[in-house]
């Protein structure tokens, strides 16, 4: 196995909300290869959420050390962490809250383009259009505004935004779980397309054991703030070994036949 893109190692985060202390995670550590899909599944409140959020330095540890790409992101500061975010990208389970509400989608997918100075200024329409199409979308909903667009549209269009700055990695937290199936099925098979074609790593977070087997090649269940069991999306799903993995095995009966990309 290749070096890992990402390495977590031993990852604390408490909170404190009216004089209570809330562990929302305790000494996580994982690790994603380059091209690799890491699928992170646990039940609700379980941490995977704050993990996402501590990984990309949007919330920081109170312990522990983040290693992406050969460099220590969990020391990075300034402009060395700027010009590292554009290798790691984030898709979230409501993109609205992501984007500027008064934003088209143009403004949604070019302004990474922008704020990284990737694209000049002449060129983005195209490059727009580009990311739109390739994510399915037509180049023709640049100019309509974010929130007038579909929930499986919209989700497309945050996927454009993060493949915008060609990123190594991706994490997607919850980024299909309020879709329809139809639909998710569509985004899942977007996805996998999209990591086979790019070679992107991803961390796919979601409380579904059924579409997390769907994506990953590896899966680990995490459970009160901590990795409960690692392994080969396959072994994980036909031989739980933890409470928390048979649990989510058992409230999918089908998936104990097998199943997979």
């Amino acid at each position: 196995m290749s070096a890992p893109l990402l390495a977590a190692h031993g990852l604390s985060k408490t909170f404190v909300a009216g004089g209570r202390r809330a562990v929302a995670l305790d000494g996580v550590s994982l690790s994603v290869a380059p091209g690799e899909t890491l699928g992170l599944v646990g039940p609700s409140g379980c941490g995977k959420s704050t993990l996402a959020r501590v990984l990309l330095r949007l919330t920081e540890p109170d312990e522990g050390r983040i290693d992406f790409a050969g460099a220590e992101l969990s020391a990075l500061k300034g402009e060395r962490l700027r010009r590292m975010r554009p290798r790691i990208q984030m898709v979230f389970q409501d993109p609205l809250s992501a984007f500027n509400p008064r934003a088209t989608v143009a403004d949604a997918v070019g302004d990474p383009l922008r704020i990284h100075r990737l694209v000049p200024r002449r060129e983005r329409p195209a490059a727009v259009a580009a990311l739109l199409e390739r994510v399915g979308l037509s180049a023709g909903l640049a100019g309509r505004p974010v929130h007038a667009v579909s929930g499986g549209q919209r989700q497309r269009v945050a996927i454009a935004r993060a493949l915008a700055t060609r990123p190594e990695m991706i994490v997607l937290d919850e980024a299909v779980s309020a879709l329809d199936v139809t639909v998710r099925g569509r985004i899942l098979d977007l996805l996998v397309s999209l990591q086979r074609e790019r070679g992107i790593a991803c961390l796919f977070i979601s409380h579904d054991l059924a579409v997390v087997r769907a994506v990953s090649h590896r899966i680990a269940v995490m459970d009160g703030g901590r990795i409960v069991e690692e392994g080969l999306a396959r072994q994980v799903v036909a031989e739980p070994r933890s409470p928390t993995a048979r649990a989510l095995v058992a409230a999918v009966p089908r998936l104990a036949a097998g199943g997979g990309i």
